[in-house]
């Protein structure tokens, strides 16, 4: 049986049942649980240092009307780096490569967004669509190529993140099946090749982390332009 590279994106399944719902739940159990001692272990400080520091830094630009989402973007920020950071390790599933479900987490929270701003401001909001001082020939055509804009931001959200965790793990895969190929035939090329692949694994780490950031900070710039 000949297998695809695309097939370690599919989602597994048992007696036909899709497994992706442990896939999304089960990395929970792996966050240390606060307890009722005075004080924190060293995991558990580290943990809410890093918490603090990041929703410190999501909410510096925001208004006091925006910080009521920072328990909901704090959470999908770790809810994204855990995903995708257990995607890496062997015999794992990475539920971010989906599309579907990168859309069904972006297009929810951008139309809220969009909502917060229709009714709270509706002119300003409605003001984004036309720059200020557009001369009168070119404000239907701004108009349009704005609002496309607009409806467009949900769909690079949920590319992006998909388009960038899929080619890390596809190249990863390549790079992993020519050093095994390689190894009986040429052993130094393939030494190198496996030095290569573990440089490149150590860049994914970074991906994935910086994915799961841009993810929550484009979302947290399109709550700006609307509260």
């Amino acid at each position: 049986m000949t297998l695809s590279f695309f097939d370690q994106f599919m989602s597994p399944t048992y007696l036909g049942i899709p497994l992706i719902a442990l896939a999304l739940t089960l990395p929970w159990t792996l966050y240390p649980a606060p307890s009722s001692r005075w004080l924190d272990n060293r995991l558990l400080t580290l943990q809410n240092w890093f918490i603090n520091r990041f929703t410190q830094q999501l909410l510096l630009p925001l208004n006091p009307a925006g910080h009521k989402w920072a328990v909901l973007l704090t959470s999908l920020m770790l809810f994204l780096i855990t995903l995708n950071m257990l995607g890496l390790l062997p015999y794992t599933f990475t539920p971010t490569t989906q599309l579907s479900l990168n859309m069904a987490l972006a297009v929810p929270l951008w139309l809220a967004t969009v909502i917060i701003g229709l009714r709270n401001q509706p002119t300003i909001a409605l003001g984004h669509l036309l720059p200020e001082g557009t001369p009168t020939p070119l404000i239907p055509v701004l108009i349009v190529i704005e609002t496309i804009s607009l409806f467009i931001r949900p769909l690079a959200l949920g590319v992006r993140l998909t388009a960038n965790l899929t080619a890390g793990h596809l190249l990863i895969q390549l790079i992993a099946t020519a050093a095994f190929v390689l190894l009986p035939l040429m052993p130094t090329v393939a030494i190198l090749t496996a030095i290569l692949l573990l440089l490149l694994t150590l860049l994914e780490v970074a991906v994935a982390m910086i994915q799961a950031y841009v993810f929550v900070l484009l979302l947290s710039l399109y709550l700006q332009e609307n509260v």
